[in-house]
């Protein structure tokens, strides 16, 4: 026997049998799969269940046993009270979702469709908006319109030289505002993607035709895009309908209650009442379900309005002519209400000893102050790693979980599979309010020895963002062809070979698409973690809130500057990481 006879003889001898490595193979693939549904089943199935046991039955006590009872369902709707709950909620999630779908359509258009001037810088400032989390937002603009010390109020009043209140943002009126404005970047980007992938040989004939602009837009554009018109004012209620930071700073103030304000109530109040939140969560995850069924049965039908086919388009941007500087100024406006005066009163606040509006006087006591004491601030190290941890895990987690499950989902003819999409996507369905209640309630009940912990919000913030992680990863699913994983399979590649160096790979534009997008939710994330926090776990988002309801206005102006200074570098750094592994934005 030569040498190569022997050295092939003795790596055969040292390594595992085809048989036995095929047993492992096959075994790990099972364990990986099996794993991931078993999980999935877990964190979908727990909390819904939960949830809806806390809201008929009474929980235990020394003296007293868990009873049946329909004594929360009717505390919660018997009153007079909770229609007005039921109006407020309706009347504020439409009239958000209208609002910001009315703004972000028309600054779409104007961006796709126009010749408006500067329009590629400002596509580019729209992911700004996204960054600043929903409490810094409104908090920015009670300094801005608040009846006693909003600026827009005592410039006002300055100039007419009247006491008579301009503004007020504690109102319906003023929550519809505050929403609208944040979410209208959201309606952006969505309906850009859809006027983006339209093929625009009709407005063109159309406009070729001498059909004017307005035309134009109402005629032939909205009604092409009626499926992303209609998905986006579902996505734009659902959110609204479970906004919890708005209603609580602005609606609470003045008495007006909406679904996620009075859970919060019936929680924080003493005693505390668990089921009578329990059975608001009901009616609320009621609605969100109704909505996203909608949606879904939407995008089946989508079909019927399709125009884009293999031939390559490049649409002609209308010519507005002089109009085209109205369109930029009012892009310009746009960016000054959402990002520009939010930022700099927030910045204002923060250089003062003691909050004061902007003026010569003010100017001597600017201070940094506030910085050093946040700086110093004891929990305020922890809360940043905090929320770093759980951005990272949670991200991370999310991505690979969601990527074994579109795999089945795509890939496989298991039977069943669909059910599998489906309990994945059934989180999306939970406010984060009511997701947090219902995880607190189950750990309160299944004792595991991680209520109180960092997991317990690791795994609420997992359960919230599969959802989203699952529609990243199922894009870039869809586009892997069959052929990669059979060759791969032919040359003796397992399944964890094949999984780990061809479809992760290929499922790179995907999953660091959703990484990023789920990092950045998760660091902002308030409505889930302010039920769930406790004594050391706090989060950057809660300790804003705490920071408001202890009335330091000045110190939580100081956070939220450097918040939204470190989100955005955050942003930039996985743009540039993003850039390096070849991966382009859509």
């Amino acid at each position: 026997m030569n040498r190569i006879d022997m050295d092939a003889a003795g790596q055969f001898l040292a390594s595992p049998s085809a048989e036995t490595r095929g047993w492992r193979n096959i075994d790990l693939k099972w364990l990986i799969i099996g794993l991931s549904v078993g999980l999935v089943a877990y964190l979908a199935l727990m909390p819904l269940a939960f949830l809806l046991w806390q809201s008929f039955f009474t929980p235990q006590t020394a003296t007293k046993a868990v009873e049946f009872t329909l004594d929360n369902y009717v505390t919660a709707y018997s009153s007079v009270e909770t229609l007005k709950l039921f109006f407020n909620s309706v009347t504020f999630a439409a009239g958000t979702s209208t609002f910001s779908f009315l703004i972000g359509t028309a600054l779409a258009w104007m961006n796709e469709r126009t010749n408006t001037p500067l329009k590629s810088l400002f596509f580019a400032l729209s992911i700004i908006p996204m960054i600043i989390p929903g409490i810094l937002f409104t908090v920015a603009w009670i300094l801005l319109a608040s009846p006693k010390i909003g600026i827009v109020n005592l410039l006002l009043q300055g100039f007419f030289n009247t006491e008579y209140v301009f503004v007020n943002i504690y109102s319906m009126w003023g929550m519809i505002w505050v929403d609208g404005l944040h979410y209208s970047s959201m309606a952006f980007l969505i309906m850009t993607a859809a006027f983006r992938s339209m093929d625009p040989a009709l407005e063109e004939s159309a406009m070729m035709s001498g059909a004017s602009v307005p035309q134009i837009a109402w005629h032939i554009t909205l009604k092409l895009t009626w499926p992303a018109i209609f998905a986006t004012l579902l996505i734009l209620f659902v959110r609204s309908i479970e906004s919890f930071e708005v209603p609580a700073l602005l609606g609470l103030p003045v008495g007006i209650q909406v679904f996620t304000s009075s859970i919060y109530q019936a929680i924080h109040q003493y005693p505390s009442k668990i089921g009578l939140a329990s059975s608001y969560a009901v009616t609320l995850l009621f609605i969100t379900s109704i909505g996203i069924y909608f949606q879904s049965k939407l995008s089946s039908h989508g079909s019927r309005y399709s125009t884009v086919t293999g031939k390559g388009f490049r649409p002609r941007a209308m010519d507005l002519g002089r109009w085209r500087y109205l369109t930029a100024a009012i892009f310009v406006v746009y960016f000054a209400l959402i990002v520009i005066l939010p930022f700099l009163v927030l910045v204002w606040s923060s250089l003062q000893k003691f909050y004061s509006v902007p003026s010569l006087a003010a100017l001597q006591n600017l201070s940094f102050d506030a910085y050093a004491f946040i700086l110093t601030y004891p929990t305020m190290i922890s809360a940043f790693v905090n929320s770093l941890f759980l951005a990272v895990g949670c991200a991370t987690g999310v991505m690979l979980v969601t990527s074994v499950i579109c795999w089945i989902v795509v890939k496989t003819k298991l039977p069943g599979r669909w059910i599998l999409d489906n309990l994945a996507s059934l989180p999306m369905v939970f406010p984060g309010l009511v997701l947090g209640l219902a995880i607190m309630i189950f750990y309160l009940n299944v004792d595991v020895g991680i209520y109180g912990t960092m997991w317990i919000l690791f795994i609420a913030y997992v359960t919230r963002f599969m959802p989203y992680g699952l529609r990243y990863n199922m894009t870039s699913m869809l586009q892997i062809h069959k052929e990669l994983e059979e060759s791969a399979a032919m040359s003796g590649a397992s399944w964890s070979t094949t999984f780990r160096r061809i479809i992760l790979p290929l499922l790179k534009p995907g999953l660091l698409a959703g990484w990023i997008y789920i990092m950045i939710a998760s660091i902002r994330e308030l409505s889930t973690s302010i039920l769930l926090y406790s004594p050391g776990t706090e989060v950057v988002a809660v300790l804003i809130w705490e920071l408001w309801e202890n009335g330091q206005y000045v110190e939580l102006s100081a956070l939220g500057v450097m918040f939204i200074v470190a989100l955005f570098l955050l942003v930039m750094l996985a743009q540039i990481v993003s850039r390096k592994f070849g991966i382009k934005e859509n």
